[in-house]
Parts: C-alpha cells; sequence; structure tokens
C-alpha cells in the first residue's frame, strides 16, 4: 500500500523535519508602548506651548492689525509703560489722543483730521525717482 500513495508518504515526513521552536526567538516590541506615548504626549505639548507663545508675542506687541469697523478707527498706538499705552482714535473727523491704562482711559488731547494721510508726507525723493523711472520703462515696453 505504501508503494501505491509515494507522494503520501513524503507529505506525511515533512512536518516531522519542519522547525518547531526558535529557542531564541524575540518577538518585535508592541508600537504601543508607554515610552512611545510619552514620546507623543510630549510632542504634542510642545506644538501646544508653540501656539500659546506665538498668540501671547503676537498680542503683546500687537504685531496683529486691528480691524476698523464702524465709526472708530485706531490710528496709531505706542506703549509708554508696562501697561500704559498711548492710542490716537479717530471719530468722524476728530482724532482724540487717549491715554489708556487698566481700567482707566483719558483724553490727552483733541486735533483735527489732517487733509493726508500722516506716513505719506514723509516719502523719499530717490524712491518716487526710481518709481517714475520704472513706470515709463513699463509703459515703453508695452506700447
Amino acid at each position: 500500500m505504501l508503494n501505491r500513495y509515494p507522494a503520501l508518504l513524503l507529505l506525511l515526513s515533512f512536518p516531522a523535519f519542519a522547525d518547531t521552536g526558535k529557542p531564541n526567538y524575540v518577538p518585535p516590541p508592541s508600537v504601543i508602548s508607554t515610552d512611545n506615548m510619552l514620546q507623543m504626549m510630549g510632542g504634542l505639548l510642545l506644538v501646544l506651548i508653540i501656539i500659546a507663545g506665538a498668540a501671547w508675542v503676537l498680542k503683546r506687541f500687537s504685531l496683529i492689525p486691528a480691524t476698523a469697523a464702524g465709526v472708530i478707527k485706531v490710528i496709531a498706538a505706542s506703549g509708554v509703560g508696562q501697561r500704559e499705552r498711548v492710542v490716537v482714535v479717530e471719530i468722524d473727523n476728530t482724532w482724540l489722543v487717549l491715554g489708556v491704562a487698566p481700567g482707566r482711559v483719558n483724553k490727552l488731547h483733541t486735533l483735527q483730521k489732517p487733509s493726508e494721510n500722516p506716513g505719506s508726507a514723509q516719502t523719499n525723493p530717490a524712491a518716487d525717482a526710481f518709481a517714475d523711472q520704472l513706470n515709463q520703462s513699463i509703459h515703453k515696453e508695452h506700447a
């Protein structure tokens, strides 16, 4: 009977020769471990601290421009102390110079709105000459 089924004899002998155990085998460490979770939480905390710090710096140094909404517009603001500021506010065509401190706002001076923007009076003649020359060269290319 064994002569009739030689393939069956071969199949029965393979499991006997198979390597059933590895004595030095160490399973890989789990991906979800305490060290990995602490590292991930530390990275998340670091990102949140960076975001909060950037928001504080932007707020502290007034790097985010205030939007003008409605009748009142903030023209300029400058810090003069730890928590005190001098603010120029436009209401209608009047500028008010205000002293602002925690819990207190004082009117320091009243001005009429100037006819031109205060920043435009300080122009550079060299920059104006360059701008004119640039405009002329652009118009020559398109003509």
